[in-house]
């Protein structure tokens, strides 16, 4: 079945956290707990560490796989999307969404090497678990045009 881009916004705004996956420059998968907000084009935005492993992996290679929504509900969302920077004109927009989601994230605006970051999604799967109304849903947007994000800068040393 077809997913919506409405029934996907729904979804992933109703929960904060995700599960990110990204792969070293060794090839190795590497997993790591995000919080995000989404904007209603499911532009995932989240903040990171530019000394973390995930920043590291995101630069060497953009593309991410993640997992939001678990639990007693029965419906998990897969999401697969190329990360970059925002462009300073999107950021401002971008992290009203955020702090909206995060409110805490708020307080660390001044910590040292923090930096916000934009997944646009390429593949996006509602899939709902329960044996009683069991369905799967996609949304794929592989062709739906060139994404437009700044590079990654590198890694501090």
């Amino acid at each position: 079945m077809t997913l919506s881009t409405a029934e996907a916004y729904d979804f992933l705004a109703r929960h904060r956290l995700a599960v990110m996956s990204t792969v070293s420059e060794h090839g190795v998968p590497e997993a790591a707990l995000i919080n995000y907000g989404v904007t209603k084009d499911l532009e995932i935005i989240f903040e990171t560490l530019q000394t973390s492993r995930k920043f590291r992996n995101l630069c060497s290679n953009p593309k991410v796989a993640m997992v939001m929504g678990w639990g007693r509900e029965c419906l998990t969302c897969q999401y697969e999307g190329v990360v970059g920077l925002p462009s300073e004109n999107a950021l401002p927009s971008l992290l009203e969404i955020y702090f909206a989601a995060r409110p805490e994230g708020r307080g660390h605006r001044g910590w040292p090497d923090l930096v916000y970051l934009c997944a646009k999604p390429t593949w996006v799967r509602l899939s709902n678990y329960d044996l009683m109304n069991w369905n799967i849903k996609e949304l794929d947007l592989r062709g739906a045009g060139t994404v437009r994000l700044l590079p990654l800068p590198l890694p501090p040393e």
